[in-house]
């Protein structure tokens, strides 16, 4: 069986931080969250996987490289322009080839990994299985409509008055089959080739299409609070380690990891929290459920239940909370009048200031 993973799109949710990143290798716990999805393909057994790019493919390669440091055989699959999900099944075709396969959209965060959905399909003889998940607001989701047995009867793309509470996870397994529906289908009125059209050309061509749902946590990282979230979930689990340097003067209380290189001088830091490699922390304060990157400043400051990528720098400030801080980015305190606002902020940005 292979894998076919998708690294491509926009993440307009996510700009501006995604204008210069791909929003797969946005870190969760100071590790991209495309890493996650890789990981938890080759826990299943899958070794041989594809990856489908484009805008930030040269950033994709450079995360990833051949995928041996994974235990995988990566090959990338170029796509022009995201021409939809389906259309990410069609250039594949020479990488699939016959085999069965998986397809995981990387900017998925499943907690719980995908072993039981494989093993449940190579167990049968489906044409292509869905992961499902029971949510509050399925209008927002693809959603799925269950026949007695568990099969899929219809697919309806953020209906109106859905039908059912189940919304698709953006994982799936396909037999061959797939790709004859991949090319029977139209693109849709967005312009796209959609995946839930080829499923639907399988059901109404009677192929076996079953579900199977969701046995751990799961979110789509493609927004500032889903990532917060998944941040939450997997710094509760972490196994406090403290490889860098931390002085007399500091406190350190709970789940903590200081990465190799890292220094605490005259702080506290109070978990679950993981300081990157390389990171100084100053005089501050590092509340629960922050994730630090590596090579970063922060410097009589206090923050919590945010994060913080790579090499940036955050001096004087009293309290920075709820917060997704790009790289080299650096946030200062105002020197001038009281009751004064400088900012320079890009294209999408979301910015919260005291009235």
């Amino acid at each position: 069986m292979k894998a076919l993973v998708l690294a491509g799109g926009k993440g307009t949710r996510l700009r501006p931080l995604t204008h210069t990143s791909a929003k797969q290798l946005v870190p969760i716990a100071n590790k991209p969250v495309l890493q996650y999805g890789l990981e938890a393909i080759r826990d299943a057994g899958i070794t041989s996987v594809g990856i489908v790019v484009g805008d930030t493919a040269h950033e994709v390669m450079e995360a990833v490289g051949d995928g041996s440091r994974l235990g995988l055989e990566v090959t990338y699959i170029p796509q022009e322009a995201p021409l939809g999900l389906a259309h990410c099944v069609l250039i594949a075709r020479e990488f699939l080839g016959d085999d069965p396969f998986v397809m995981y959209l990387g900017d998925n965060f499943l907690v719980g990994g995908i072993t039981g959905l494989v093993d449940s399909f190579l167990a049968a003889d489906y044409d292509a299985q869905i992961l499902l998940t029971r949510v509050a607001e399925p209008q927002y989701y693809g959603v799925a409509e269950l026949g007695p047995d568990g099969e899929i009867v219809d697919l309806e793309e953020k209906p109106e008055h859905p039908r059912s509470d189940l919304a698709i996870v953006g994982v799936y397994t396909f037999s061959p089959a797939i790709h004859e529906a991949v090319r029977a289908i139209a693109p849709s009125a967005r312009g796209e080739l959609e995946i839930t059209d080829a499923i639907g050309w399988l059901i109404r061509s009677g192929r076996r299409v079953h579900s199977h749902f969701v046995s751990g946590y799961w979110k789509d990282t493609g927004r500032l609070q889903d990532m917060l979230e998944c941040n939450r979930i997997v710094l509760e689990t972490i196994e406090p380690g403290i490889a860098g340097t931390v002085d007399g003067l500091s406190e350190i209380t709970g789940r903590v990891i200081v990465e190799p290189g890292a220094t605490v001088e005259g702080s506290v830091i109070r978990g679950p929290a993981v300081i990157g490699a390389d990171t100084k922390i100053i005089d501050s304060y590092v509340g629960p459920y922050t994730s630090i990157g590596e090579g970063c400043v922060l410097e009589d400051t206090e923050v919590e239940y945010s994060i913080v990528l790579g090499g940036s720098a955050i001096r004087g400030i009293s309290r920075l909370t709820c917060s997704l801080i790009g790289r080299y980015v650096e946030v200062t305190r105002a020197t001038r009048a009281p009751n004064m606002h400088q900012l320079m902020v890009g294209d999408h940005s979301k910015v919260q200031v005291p009235a």
